[in-house]
């Protein structure tokens, strides 16, 4: 029916009523339309803009990335002639430099020893019981017999369980899954099979094997017990000469004599001299910040071609089909604009926290041009003088200007860099030890061995704990070891001391938490103390458990330690929280981000100042991540872009709705018209007959 009526609009007036109603709704909806297209075609080149500034902006970012760290500045390079002698590995960040000159004297060796020959590598031995296995370094009597042992307290006793069951293959891999670096291996030898072990290289290394179990004495290697074992080398250390100085080591790979500089010892030649040098590669450095020049100026013209007049992708400024210069698709946007404004600053300001030296880009010989790009200045010669100076003379304060920067007046505080290091506000901060950090220790009585004589430190008859007796448990830090029992024979209070530290240290509930003690010996007291590594009020030392013989070596239950004690301290006026030796500054205050490492002494210098920088590179990249973080500026201004087109296209299906009803409403009046426009034009035609029937009207 509707249909019908639309189809016969305009049959009466003969008007074409739709084209007519279809232009009236046109001409209203129109400039609304026109509104809300103009409106979103501005949104939608706003987000291409932001984009465009994203990508801008991470290009810049990625040439920060390496003048922001120290590394790049402490980069170096070695010059080392060919030589078979020594083989140079690498050169670390920040090695000494200095030229040197090295002599091998000697190269380290490892211990090897053979022993248990067997027909068949992989039949049962019938040996069962443990094999306790020590690393330290052995005295030879003049017949090269193995006499005394004094064991490495910085390398952890093992222990291998032996089944009746184990052949040498089945020996050999136990001790090697113990990952100890002793290397085991099984050998053919004349017909023979011999299981062989290499201890790490060095004097220090090798082994002592005790069994607890007679069976076990093929494989015993000790003062007491070494007939069935035979000593195929003896460990020793390198020994060389460094600038003229000996130096020995346990290893031929070597990377603490010279600091940084790694190499390995490929053979001794006495006599012969290698002179090479370690140098600062500046040349790094100084690349980086040219290509930072550069990435800032991509950057520049990238932001002004977004703010300004637009520009393609080949810099050239953009015209419209009339000529005129088109506006950048961020030109209206105050936001963009602001963030371009904030890093210009920053590119042209100081840097915060910097005293003194260098502490902008322009003491770099750096200037900033009318338009906003960076130049590397020119003297009359056209030579970038001042800049390359500044490499050249003041490579210091080039790092100091652009990577990180803690300093601390006061030796025995360091500073570090916490998780929130990015809230911490540059600049420097007056801060105040009040209370040292200590460590938990306990002091055990004196010795009272009958066989003890104080004056020489030593045993007249040795110690000899190998038949048991002598057992103990230990808390350190409230964690307690196993029974932890001495089996070895020691001749001085030195070998005692050292075995039972390393023991201690070698307990498996102990290493499980990373927990370690000192074990010291006071030769004013006669005895030994025990100190725990770590710091504060959760260090202690306890013996919780103590056989009666221990008690001769000043070691029982009754003993009191004495528990460590936390830092304490303020920052700029404000206490701290002190935990151990780190003193952290108040949640949320200026300094907040970074914590302090504190060693003994350090309350003694009363107030003094640290300084923190960011360095130009991290300030930048700190304001470029706020930028370009998902919680950062543009992220949300893309978000407030895009609530406004869902707003418009919501205002467009409200501006549908209200036209479809303009369109309705007009429709229904011009169906009025054409209803009396019928209705008049069905009275005319009406009227035309009555006037035709009239008298003197007929037509003949």
């Amino acid at each position: 029916m509707a249909d019908n009526i639309i189809s016969s609009l305009g049959a009466g007036s003969g008007i074409d009523i739709t084209s007519l109603v279809s232009q009236l709704v046109e001409v209203e909806r129109a400039p609304v339309e026109q509104r809300i297209s103009s409106r979103e075609e501005r949104l939608q080149a706003e987000i291409s803009g932001y984009g465009k500034l994203s990508s801008a902006l991470s290009e810049l970012q990625d040439s920060l990335g390496s003048l922001a760290g120290n590394d790049l500045f402490n980069a170096r390079s070695v010059a080392i002639p060919d030589t078979n002698v020594i083989t140079a590995n690498s050169v670390a960040v920040g090695a000494q430099t200095g030229s040197y000159q090295i002599e091998v004297e000697d190269i380290a060796r490892a211990q090897s020893l053979t022993m248990g020959a067997q027909s068949e590598r992989d039949s049962a031995l019938g040996k069962s019981g443990e094999l306790t296995v020590r690393f330290g370094e052995w005295t030879y009597d003049g017949s090269d017999a193995p006499s005394s042992f004094t064991a490495n307290d910085e390398r952890e006793a093992l222990t291998v369980s032996i089944d009746a069951s184990d052949s040498l293959d089945a020996i050999a891999a136990k001790i090697n899954e113990q990952n100890s670096g002793i290397q085991a291996s099984v050998l053919k030898v004349d017909d023979q099979y011999q299981l062989m072990l290499t201890a790490p290289s060095g004097a220090a290394n090798a082994l002592e094997i005790s069994g607890d179990d007679a069976s076990l004495d093929d494989f015993a290697f000790n003062a007491a017990n070494h007939a069935n074992v035979t000593e195929v080398q003896q460990g020793s250390d390198a020994l060389l000469r460094i600038n003229g100085l000996q130096v020995s080591r346990e290893s031929n790979d070597i990377d603490d004599v010279i600091e940084g500089f790694n190499f390995t010892l490929n053979k001794a030649s006495p006599g012969e001299s290698l002179t090479f040098s370690i140098s600062e590669d500046k040349s790094l450095a100084e690349q980086a910040v040219r290509d930072f020049v550069d990435a800032y100026n991509n950057f520049q013209t990238t932001a002004q071609g977004l703010i300004g007049y637009a520009r393609d992708d080949a810099g050239e400024l953009v015209r419209d089909e009339n000529g005129a210069l088109s506006r950048g698709d961020l030109a209206s946007d105050g936001t963009a604009r602001a963030m371009i404004d904030r890093l210009r600053k920053l590119v042209g300001g100081e840097v915060q926290g910097l005293e003194g030296g260098f502490t902008a880009l322009t003491n770099l010989g750096i200037r900033t041009e009318r338009d906003g790009s960076l130049s590397i200045a020119k003297d009359e010669f056209g030579k970038e003088a001042e800049f390359s100076a500044a490499f050249s003379n003041n490579f210091q304060l080039v790092e100091d200007l652009f990577a990180l920067k803690t300093a601390s007046m006061n030796s025995a505080v360091s500073v570090n860099l916490g998780s929130f290091a990015g809230r911490v506000d540059a600049g420097s901060f007056e801060v105040e030890i009040t209370q040292d950090p200590t460590r938990g220790e306990l002091l055990a009585d004196a010795i009272t061995q009958a066989d003890f004589d104080g004056a020489t430190e030593t045993f007249t008859t040795a110690l000899d704990t190998s038949g048991g007796g002598y057992s103990f448990k230990v808390a350190v830090d409230g964690i307690e070891s196993g029974t932890i029992a001495l089996s070895g024979t020691y001749d001085s209070t030195e070998q005692l001391r050292s075995d039972l530290q390393s023991l201690i240290n070698s307990d498996e509930r102990l290493k499980a938490t990373g927990t370690k003690v000192d074990v010291l010996y006071d030769d004013a007291t006669d005895s030994f103390s025990f100190v725990s590594r770590e710091y504060g009020s959760v260090s202690t030392v306890a013996f919780t458990e103590a056989s009666a013989s221990m008690a001769d070596l000043g070691v029982h239950t009754g003993l009191t330690g004495t528990a460590g004690i936390d830092v304490a301290g303020t920052i700029n006026g404000v206490e701290g929280f002190g935990a151990g030796n780190q003193l952290l500054p108040a949640l949320d205050s200026p300094a907040y981000g970074l914590n302090f490492s504190v060693a003994a002494g350090a309350s003694s210098q009363g107030a003094f100042d640290i300084s923190f920088s960011r360095g130009f590179a991290g300030e930048l990249s700190r304001l470029v991540d706020g930028f370009l973080s998902s919680s950062g500026t543009i992220e949300m201004r893309k978000e407030n872009i895009q609530d406004q087109l869902t707003e418009l296209g919501e205002e467009r299906e409200t501006l549908d709705r209200r036209m479809e009803g303009v369109e309705a409403r007009l429709l229904s009046q011009f169906i009025a018209m054409e209803s009396i426009v019928s209705t008049f034009q069905s009275t005319g035609s009406q009227l035309e007959g009555l006037v035709d029937r009239l008298p003197n009207t007929a037509q003949n």
